[in-house]
């Protein structure tokens, strides 16, 4: 299995790590730590130092209660960041929901659009089918981020998810753009209570039957501190652990604040020659319409 992007083709036969740069002064957990370019770039340079594979960068915080972030700004922070970072020699992500801050980073050379809103946005979709390679990450949440965590609700969490991921992929096969671009995210915390999202890791292999590659986004969430009682953090064991498990049910792609731990957790997990989900043949994508 792999990940096409813009400039790299990512072989996900080994889970790779995603590195988080928040170029943000209110994220959950580090907001303000890499508000600036120079900070941002420097951290970048860190992580892939540690380790990462891939390096994500946001200028938006998407927490609980987060307040929309006016595009002349979100410009602002991103683009500069996202320059120098293409000069790193890694895959370089962009995680925003607007259409317009795509296309800017696309022009750019970015390697992945990662959407919390899976492309939703009036323009999202027609941004990234128009690129001819770019990755797309497609992330499930409900609601949007002032509210998603007010009494969020499911039929059944897996079901639910699975069928609203399959939904939006096929839409962006319907505009022809390949299955090995894309990738899927369950968006754990994203309008989901803590009973939501481990249930989301015990089945997480369910997610897998439409054959694309799982993102997995378990680092310092909130559940885990309502699991351990310790604060963002403090919470690196508890991350390192429910990454593994995430490997262990198929998880391709880990996106994660501490890439230093990850990356030796994976390493031993490897040596160790623990099996998971991903080893096994994954359903066909059917023929793209």
């Amino acid at each position: 299995m792999h990940w096409q992007t813009t400039r790299f083709r990512i072989d996900l036969d080994r889970p790779r790590v995603m590195g988080i740069v928040n170029v943000t002064p209110d994220s959950f957990s580090d907001g303000g730590a890499h508000a600036t370019a120079a900070q941002a770039l420097a951290h970048c340079e860190r992580l892939l130092v540690e380790g990462a594979d891939i390096l994500d960068i946001g200028g938006e915080s998407t927490r609980p209660g987060a307040g929309a972030v006016p595009l002349d700004e979100e410009l602002r922070r991103v683009l500069p960041v996202v320059k120098d970072a293409l000069t790193l020699g890694c895959p370089v992500s962009l995680d925003t929901m607007k259409p317009e801050v795509m296309r800017a980073a696309l022009d750019l050379g970015v390697d992945v659009v990662n959407d919390i809103q899976a492309l939703r946005a009036p323009g999202a979709e027609e941004a990234v089918a128009a690129h001819p390679a770019c990755g797309i990450c497609l992330m499930h949440m409900q609601g949007e981020p002032r509210s998603m965590q007010t009494q969020p609700h499911y039929e059944d969490v897996v079901r639910d998810v699975a069928a609203f991921l399959d939904d939006r992929a096929q839409s962006l096969r319907r505009r022809g753009v390949a299955a090995d671009r894309i990738v899927l995210d369950p968006g754990i915390g994203f309008g989901k209570t803590p009973e939501h999202n481990f249930e989301l890791l015990r089945r997480q292999e369910e997610l897998l039957g439409a054959g694309y590659a799982l993102l997995l986004g378990w680092s310092r969430k909130s559940s885990l501190g309502v699991l351990t009682g310790r604060a963002a953090g403090e919470r690196l064991v508890a991350s390192v652990a429910a990454a593994l498990a995430a490997v262990q049910r198929g998880a391709r792609i880990l996106r994660v604040h501490d890439v230093a731990a990850t990356v030796d957790a994976l390493k031993v997990w490897g040596a160790a020659g623990l099996p998971d989900r991903a080893q096994s043949p994954v359903t066909q994508h059917a023929s793209t319409p």
